[in-house]
């Protein structure tokens, strides 16, 4: 009988912790596919920060390091720039990546550093008890913003490709999501493009997966997934934000 399914070398035969209906397993899945079907495992570092995302090398079969909470994109640089010839990418959640590491994402991607961030937006903060996080929607429910969040109060919702798109060092940068079978596929093309655009040497790329968190959304799995189409799109709209390459040689 033919399998219709073939667990990629790269993800390891481990177990999951993650809460049914996380997309963080979907997004090691997808990870690790392009790592296999471009023989990139053997010179491939990761980083992963704390948050959920911290447990990536649990499954990912690569070398991989974990950062300080926001500092992962200055770890990264220096791997960069210390292996030059290694391929570099980060896996980082909302929190890391947007709260505490924001200035480390900002000045990582102005000074146009040649290494790959894998974003999970799931708009709360999800290892410790959904709190509010900087990609929270207006009016949505989180342990820290139990009435909601009131952006006269609490601001809204970050649009992280859509600011790293103003600097002019800033390469490729996507947002997708995992909702359906079509999304996950496009959500590897997109992987793929960041990782050419890293393979090319064109500096910094970025992709940003919309991902359900179901304990802290307080939804089961499908219903969490319709949120993401229904609403989190509105507020954080998918396709290619940038595409630097588009335009330069």
């Amino acid at each position: 009988m033919a399998k219709s399914y073939h667990r990629p070398k790269t993800l390891l035969p481990a177990q999951t912790h993650y809460c049914p209906g996380c997309g963080h397993g979907i997004a090691h899945r997808i990870i690790a596919e392009i790592l296999d079907e471009r023989g990139m495992r053997a010179r491939t570092i990761g980083v992963a920060p704390v948050g959920c995302a911290v447990i990536a090398y649990d499954y990912l079969d690569i070398d991989m390091t974990e950062a300080a909470h926001g500092r992962t994109p200055a770890v990264a640089t220096g791997i960069k720039r210390a292996h030059p010839d290694k391929f570099v990418f980060t896996y980082q959640g909302d929190g890391d990546l947007a709260a505490i590491g924001m200035a480390e994402t900002i000045h990582a991607a102005n000074r146009g550093e040649n290494f790959t961030i894998i974003f999970i937006n799931n708009a709360v903060y999800g290892m410790t008890s959904g709190q509010m996080a900087p990609t929270t929607l207006v009016n949505m429910k989180t342990s820290t913003s139990p009435l909601g969040r009131n952006p006269l109060t609490e601001g809204c919702p970050i649009r992280v490709c859509e600011l790293l798109s103003t600097l002019e060092r800033t390469a490729f940068l996507a947002r997708t999501t995992i909702t359906s079978p079509k999304r996950v596929r496009e959500t590897k093309r997109l992987i793929e493009r960041a990782f050419d655009t890293q393979d090319q040497k064109k500096g910094f790329s970025l992709v940003e997966i919309l991902s359900p968190c179901t304990t802290y959304w307080r939804m089961p799995p499908t219903e969490a997934m319709e949120f993401i189409e229904k609403e989190m799109v509105k507020t954080f709209p998918l396709g290619i934000i940038k595409d630097w390459s588009a335009t330069k040689p």
